[in-house]
């Protein structure tokens, strides 16, 4: 379905069934992504629940449902439907016959009580979806979960950055040829997540010479200068375009499995690991690749703008974490300086910041 235009001149369309419109993204109409977010948007209907067990007017089971079916649940990114429906299944199983007219605070206190602090913060948000959806469908007067808090949980660095020297031990364990050095230069380089690197193609790279994507966990757009000229700070180099020449078959996606088919972010991330173990790195992830490409932005002197635009942060306090190994590097060798913010001036024009 068409409706006007974006800036870009382009058409704007929408996924339209069922009486809900699903907007689609500012591509043209054969290019991946936009066919990716098309066949996202059919997805969402196909992912209605099944008939379920007959719950009850008014149960907590019969809420669940009935949230499962709403737009708040199907218009979040698939990933985060795929781990809200795992704990919504698990909450119905529980508590479906509960009354959700009876459910108080204390009840969802103990229900968390039983996970660790990280688990439970996540059923959290589920409880808190639900409540507030559930108040606002007019299925209760109160939310039930509004007072209840978080779990302080332990402070953590979370995946680890990759240093040089890990760097270079995988690029001399892993040749140009394989398809664990071209998964490893595309991240170095894009500094894309795992859910977005399984994803990218020769199909989104502009005529420019930028690539252009859409993120799967925020639906934020990104563009990194692909074959266009790449700013010094980028420490731009060759390794990345090798890997993609020395590759036999040509495919839709660039990371794919042994038969040709691209692989999953979930399978994508144990197969990285055993690699990077292959190499003798231990204990590193392709999220702690993702962190070198900051570090190293930060390190040449990349703006916080500049480096949120090219990994496509949220806030200005991720990108932060990510470049505080070269802050620390940068204050210790009394070499630290301010940077200017102001994109205008340093930024290629292209490069789009999420606002």
């Amino acid at each position: 379905m068409a409706n006007g235009r974006f800036k870009s001149g382009r058409t704007r369309y929408y996924y339209r069934r069922a009486g809900r419109r699903i907007p689609l993204p500012d591509f043209p109409a054969d290019h991946p992504e936009f066919l990716a977010q098309y066949a996202a948007a059919a997805k969402q209907f196909d992912e209605r629940p099944q008939p379920g067990p007959n719950h009850q007017t008014g149960t907590i089971g019969a809420g669940i449902r009935a949230f499962l079916a709403s737009d708040h649940y199907l218009s979040r990114a698939a990933s985060t439907r795929a781990v809200w429906r795992r704990m919504l299944e698990h909450l119905e199983a529980d508590y479906g016959k509960a009354m959700m007219a009876d459910l108080l605070p204390r009840h969802i206190r103990k229900d968390l009580a039983k996970l660790p602090p990280h688990p439970a913060n996540n059923r959290l948000k589920v409880w808190r979806a639900l409540g507030k959806w559930w108040v606002n469908s007019g299925l209760l007067d109160m939310d039930p979960a509004r007072d209840v808090t978080a779990r302080e949980t332990p402070k953590t660095e979370g995946h680890a950055p990759w240093d040089r020297a890990e760097i270079e031990a995988f690029r001399a364990r892993w040749g140009y040829d394989t398809p664990h050095r071209l998964a490893f230069e595309l991240i170095f380089w894009t500094g894309a997540r795992r859910s977005d690197v399984v994803r990218l193609g020769p199909g989104m790279v502009d005529a420019q010479g930028w690539l252009v994507y859409v993120q799967q966990k925020t639906g934020g757009r990104v563009e990194v200068p692909f074959t266009a000229p790449a700013p010094e700070w980028a420490e731009p180099d060759q390794h990345l375009a090798n890997a993609i020449a020395a590759q036999r078959d040509r495919h839709m996606t660039w990371v794919v499995t042994r038969t040709g088919k691209a692989r999953s972010s979930k399978a994508f991330g144990a197969w990285f690991a055993t690699a990077a173990r292959a190499a003798g790195i231990a204990g590193k992830t392709a999220h702690g690749l993702r962190k070198s490409r900051g570090i190293v932005m930060r390190e040449n002197g990349a703006t916080l703008d500049q480096r949120m635009a090219w990994l496509g942060h949220d806030s200005a306090s991720e990108a932060h974490h990510y470049g505080r190994a070269a802050d620390v590097r940068r204050i210790i060798s009394g070499t630290e300086s301010a940077h200017s913010s102001d994109i205008s001036a340093q930024l290629p024009a292209n490069i789009v910041i999420k606002q």
